[in-house]
């Protein structure tokens, strides 16, 4: 909130040294950062202790996707009601909360809507982290340079929750990371009580005006979609009811809320952001980017435990190849992006190039006995690439204006945080599929009586031989037609004519987000008195 003069945090106290402040809030958004509801890298150990199904655990946790998602359209209005300290401890304990029924429940839906919840405490609370030092790092606000710090941060914590999560569940118990959490939370909770104050540097403006029922309608239609790429292929798509039902729903209440939009004066999602390209082309874009890096979350799970028979450390062992690709992928942008201000056309073309990359290794090189340490090549390039492309398409939101920018995010967040991921695993979950069927056949055909070899192997080798060949030569099939699929965006990157660069990409003043939201409520206040 710094406007002026050198930076500082004076919500916190002053005994404590003006250069250790940032580092304090920095280490309160990691907590926050580990602090989900669920943490999908058990999610193994979670399905054998508990009654629930792989699908159950994934859907809680992509619930947490999604409240996050939603909390970008109100973080200001939130930073604008509550000072920092109520702020921080309002989350917190919203988060130890969460971790706890997390922890005790078996029942699907308070699973999920506790996950829902907690995700949207969780960006609460990261928002209030990063926005508070933000000037500190670029005075200038440049948000190709915040951006950067942000995906570094959020993607890094992510593989490094992963790590501790699976040595955690290995060494001990899966319910153990969430008390250490706990933990971590009561620690940022004592730190919040003992350094913070109650300082408000602008006056506080009400909740009012929020159109919570538009939340809540995205936030159904958000599950529903999430609901279908889950459940899709455990009660076979469209054959079952549960399927069309979540459909049917969420098509209606997504057309209701849009017919909504239409004509009250604050939807929470304005039909006006969808109109704008840097919105509606992204998120095309996204989920292009989703169905290609869908086989990091199938089939490099499947090729490592079923194919090269890996344990749970060595697969999240590879988690340090990605989190060195996040590494290098932000600071590349950082000094390239940010300082140099290269063309999105040129982030983009090498952000596919790696991508790209990453499945023309995994299509020539895959076989059954590849050494661990050769996958680190395309781990590293996809998520160079992912981040490059994150950041990118983040920071092209500034094209938007003002009023709509923050809904923009949301919209953005729908698919990248949201349901993206779900749909690319879906999508080629359903493939790999019907890519098992055709191949099983076709390999099957010639094992038979006739042959003088099979009747000297016992039959369960011979299927658990063909299902093997199967699925190795299924999966080599889909990276091929990924490989094609990436290779043509590719080639339409180049062909297409852009000189746009992040020049003029820097963030509002607080002051003026304030001013504009003010002026907003004064008109509605205005509106309801004469209605």
């Amino acid at each position: 909130m710094h406007e002026t003069g050198p930076f500082s945090i004076p919500a916190i106290r002053d005994f404590v040294p003006p250069k250790l402040r940032p580092w304090i809030i920095i280490a309160f958004v990691i907590v926050f950062q580990f602090s989900g509801g669920l943490y999908l890298a058990a999610v193994s150990e979670m399905v054998g202790s508990t009654a629930l199904m792989q699908e159950d655990i994934m859907m809680a946790g992509y619930a947490s996707m999604i409240g996050m998602g939603l909390t970008f359209a109100i973080m200001f209005r939130l930073k604008f009601r509550f000072a920092s300290k109520t702020s921080l401890m309002t989350c917190s304990i919203a988060l130890i909360v969460s971790n706890l029924i997390c922890m005790q429940t078996h029942s699907i839906p308070v699973l999920v809507i506790t996950c829902f919840f907690a995700g949207i405490f969780r960006m609460w609370a990261t928002f209030e982290c990063n926005s508070t030092i933000q000037l500190w790092l670029t005075p200038k606000r440049d948000l190709s340079v915040f951006f950067c710090f942000i995906y570094l941060l959020v993607q890094s914590c992510i593989q490094l929750s992963g790590l501790i999560t699976v040595y955690t569940a290995f060494w001990a118990k899966w319910e153990y990371m969430h008390w250490l959490i706990i933990g971590l939370l009561l620690l940022v909770m004592l730190a919040t009580l003992c350094l913070f104050r109650s300082y408000r540097s602008l006056p506080k403006l009400p909740l009012f005006g929020i159109d919570w029922l538009g939340a809540l309608m995205w936030g159904l239609v958000l599950l529903c979609i999430l609901f279908v790429c889950v459940y899709g292929e455990h009660y076979d798509w469209y054959q079952s009811f549960q399927i069309r039902a979540a459909t049917v729903i969420g098509i209606l209440i997504l057309a209701l809320n849009l017919w909504r939009a239409s004509f009250i004066r604050h939807p929470f999602i304005a039909l006006k952001t969808w109109t704008y390209r840097a919105v509606w082309f992204p998120f095309i874009l996204y989920i292009v980017i989703d169905i290609l890096l869908a086989p990091s979350h199938l089939f490099e799970h499947i090729y490592m435990e079923s194919i090269l028979e890996y344990d749970a450390l060595n697969v999240i062992s590879l988690n340090w190849a990605v989190l060195l690709g996040i590494i290098v992928g932000a600071g590349f942008t950082f000094f390239t992006f940010s300082r140099r201000k290269w063309r999105y056309k040129t982030r983009t073309v090498i952000a596919f190039s790696s991508i790209t990359g990453y499945l023309m290794y995994f299509y020539f090189g895959i076989d059954y006995a590849l050494p661990k340490e050769t996958l680190f090549v395309p781990l590293f390039l996809r998520s160079f690439g992912y981040v490059i492309i994150a950041i990118c398409f983040l920071t092209v939101l500034s094209r938007v204006p003002f009023q709509h920018f923050f809904q923009a995010v949301s919209v953005q967040s729908f698919v990248s945080a949201g349901f993206g991921g779900a749909l690319g695993t879906a999508i080629l979950g359903h493939a790999l599929n019907g890519a098992m069927k055709k191949n099983s056949m076709l390999l099957g055909s010639v094992v038979d009586h006739v042959n003088p070899f099979i009747n000297r192997i016992p039959v369960g080798e011979v299927y658990g031989a063909v299902q093997q060949q199967a699925l190795m030569v299924s999966m080599k099939e889909l990276y091929g037609w990924l490989t094609l699929m990436a290779l043509f965006c590719l080639l339409a990157f180049l062909v297409y004519e852009s000189d746009i660069r992040p020049y003029k990409v820097l963030h509002p003043t607080y002051r003026s987000i304030r001013r504009f939201v003010k002026h907003e409520l004064r008109i509605d206040k205005k509106l309801e008195a004469t209605a």
